[in-house]
C-alpha cells in the first residue's frame, strides 16, 4: 500500500548550523531506552504538555516539527546501529520529541515503517501517541505485516489544560479506532502520568478501566518528575504535585493499590500491566521481552495465560557468556547473575538494555538497586515490608 509521505509535501529539515544549536542528546536520533532502540528524526511538538520530557532536551518552546534527516537516512542510522539486531532488538520510534501521529509527522512515521518492514524486520516496534487516529491510519497500519507494530495511546484523563491542554477524549477515541480495526498491529491503553489527587479519583479510575476493554492490554504509570519538569511548573504556577524530583517514575504505593483495587475482579486483573513491555508481550502472546518474570512480585497482577509463557522462556543465562558480553561492552569490576537478574558495574543503560535485549533477563546496575516491590520507581510514597521507609 502506498503511504501518504509519497503525496504530502515533506517537512523541513534542520540545517547543520540548526542541529549544531540543540542540545547534543536531542540532536543524537538514536537513544536506548529499556523499551526499545529509539529513533528520534524528528523534533517538535505543539500539544505543550507541561510534563513533557522534552523540558530534559531544552526543546520545549520548539512546537514546529522538523526534520533532522531523511526518512531514509533515519532507518539507515537504526538497522545500522551497533546495538541494533535484526528481529531482536525492540524499537520505538518518535517516542521522546514530538507525537508521531501529528498530522505533519505521520508520512514520515509511515515511510519509515514501510521502509523497515519490506526488509522484512520482526522486531517489536512502539509508537506512542495521543493525537487523533482515523480510520485511513489503520488501514496503512495494517499494511505492515513483518514488524511486530504496537501502537500505545497515551491516555491521562488530566483535566487542568494548563497541565495538558489536550483533550483526553482524543485519546480515548483514537484507542477506540485503532481497537475496532487492528489486524496486523495491537493497541495498548497507556494510561499515564498519574498522579494521586490529579486524576486518580475514583472516577479517573473507572473511566480507565471502561477504556481498558478497548486495548489488547493496558499499562499503567506514574510521572517523570525531574529538576527541569518541577522548574517548568513552578515557573508557570502550576500545582507542584511532589515535594522532591527523581530519576525514576513516581507512583505511589497507595495509588497503585487504589488501581490494583478497583481493577481486580474475582482475582483477576484482566490484562492490566506494570511495565510496558509487559502489556506490550501480552498483546502479541509473546514472552516479555524484558525479562520481568525474574521480578516475581511484578507478575501476582497478570494473566495465568501470560505468567505460563513468561516462566516457559525465562531462563538464567551462563555466566561465562554474559561475562565476556558485558566486559567487551565494558563492564568492570564483579558481574554477577542472580535469580533476578544480571547485576553489573561501570555500564550506564545503553548496554545494559543490550544485554536485558538479547539474553531476556534483567540487568541491573549494582549502584542503582531496584528495590522489592517497588522495582524501576522511584522511592516517593514507599515502604519496605517492615515498614521502615526504602532508602
Amino acid at each position: 500500500m502506498a503511504t501518504p509521505a509519497r503525496h504530502r509535501r515533506q517537512l523541513p529539515t534542520l540545517s547543520t548550523e540548526e542541529i549544531s544549536g540543540l542540545k547534543p542528546s536531542l540532536a543524537d536520533v538514536i537513544e536506548y531506552r529499556k523499551s526499545g532502540l529509539s529513533l528520534n528524526w524528528i523534533v517538535g511538538c505543539p500539544l505543550e504538555c507541561g510534563y513533557c520530557v522534552r523540558h530534559l532536551f531544552d526543546n520545549f518552546g520548539m512546537k514546529v516539527p522538523r526534520r533532522l534527516m531523511s526518512d531514509q537516512e533515519a532507518v539507515t542510522r537504526l538497522v545500522g546501529h551497533r546495538y541494533f539486531r535484526a528481529h531482536t532488538t525492540p524499537i520505538q520510534l518518535l517516542n521522546r520529541a514530538t507525537d508521531p501521529l501529528l498530522p505533519v509527522v505521520k508520512p514520515h512515521l509511515f515511510e519509515v515503517l514501510r521502509k523497515l518492514d519490506e526488509q522484512g524486520l520482526t522486531n517489536h516496534v512502539l509508537v506512542i501517541t495521543r493525537w487523533r487516529v482515523d480510520d485511513e491510519d489503520c488501514a496503512i497500519l495494517n499494511s505492515f505485516t513483518n514488524l511486530r507494530l504496537t501502537v500505545l495511546v497515551t491516555h491521562s484523563g488530566i483535566a487542568n489544560p494548563d497541565i495538558e491542554p489536550v483533550d483526553s477524549h482524543i485519546a480515548a477515541q483514537s484507542l477506540q479506532t485503532l481497537y475496532r480495526h487492528a489486524e496486523h498491529y495491537r493497541t495498548v491503553l497507556y494510561w499515564r502520568p498519574i498522579v494521586p489527587g490529579l486524576n486518580d479519583s475514583d472516577t479517573d479510575i473507572e473511566r480507565a478501566r471502561e477504556l481498558s476493554h478497548h486495548a489488547h492490554a493496558t499499562v499503567f504509570t506514574g510521572l517523570f518528575f525531574r529538576k527541569e519538569i518541577a522548574a517548568y511548573y513552578q515557573a508557570h504556577g502550576l500545582p507542584v504535585p511532589y515535594e522532591q524530583t527523581a530519576r525514576r517514575k513516581i507512583m505511589p504505593e497507595a495509588a497503585e493499590q487504589r488501581i490494583l483495587d478497583a481493577f481486580e475482579d474475582g482475582g483477576s486483573w484482566g490484562a492490566l500491566f506494570r511495565k510496558t513491555s509487559c502489556a506490550v508481550a501480552y498483546a502479541h502472546g509473546e514472552a516479555d521481552y524484558n525479562g520481568h518474570y525474574g521480578v516475581r512480585e511484578l507478575c501476582d497482577i497478570c494473566p495465568q495465560e501470560q505468567i505460563t509463557r513468561c516462566e516457559a522462556a525465562w531462563a538464567k543465562p551462563d555466566l561465562r557468556v554474559v561475562t565476556q558480553e558485558a566486559r567487551t561492552l565494558g563492564a568492570m569490576g564483579e558481574i554477577e547473575i542472580n535469580d533476578r537478574a544480571i547485576v553489573v558495574e561501570g555500564l550506564d543503560e545503553p548496554p545494559r538494555y543490550y544485554l536485558q535485549h538479547g539474553f531476556g533477563y534483567q540487568c541491573h546496575d549494582r549502584d542503582k538497586p531496584h528495590h522489592y516491590r517497588q522495582h524501576g520507581r522511584a522511592p516517593i510514597g514507599w515502604q519496605p515490608e517492615n515498614g521502615h521507609h526504602t532508602e
